[in-house]
């Protein structure tokens, strides 16, 4: 089952607060909160307020526990933007753009929480190890005197000349 929580008209610009957002999409509710709750940003205290209210609707309205919530989607729409002028040099003005956003987070229970699996503690196998190396070249021997010097092979003085 799907529930949700909006945040209408909040003062931040949605370009800063979509930031936030896509760190969240996909996390089980309780790592999301982790998450918002150490971001320095502004959005995250919005956010936060957002997805405890998502929490609490699931527990509430939809009799849901809050183990088995993932954030299904968190998105962020601008919301209208409020125009204000600022004087500027020799008498002209500056519009300055009040930019607003709706936050909607999306909880569901139906995606399972994929969490990462435990190391297995194996026996350590003495002597040989499991990852095969490819063998090592040999060295070349140098040329015995006389023979002719490889013609690939430059010195330096051969490129001053």
């Amino acid at each position: 089952m799907e529930v949700r929580s909006i945040y209408r008209y909040a003062k931040i610009s949605a370009f800063k607060a979509r930031e936030v957002t896509r760190a969240i999409q996909g996390l089980p509710v309780s790592a999301a909160l982790d998450v918002v709750a150490f971001s320095p940003k502004k959005a995250a205290a919005m956010i936060s307020k957002t997805l405890k209210s998502a929490v609490a609707n699931a527990e509430n309205n939809a009799n849901l526990k809050v183990d088995g919530l993932v954030v299904k989607e968190a998105t962020v729409g601008e919301g209208p933007t409020m125009k204000r002028m600022m004087t500027r040099a020799r008498g002209s003005g500056s519009r300055i753009l009040k930019r607003s956003s709706h936050i909607r987070i999306i909880l569901t229970d139906e995606i399972e929480i994929k969490t990462r699996e435990k190391k297995k503690s194996g026996k350590k196998t003495g002597g040989k190890s499991r990852n095969k190396k490819a063998p090592k070249a040999k060295k070349q021997d140098a040329p015995a005197e006389g023979s002719a010097p490889d013609p690939n092979l430059t010195s330096r003085t051969d490129q001053n000349e």
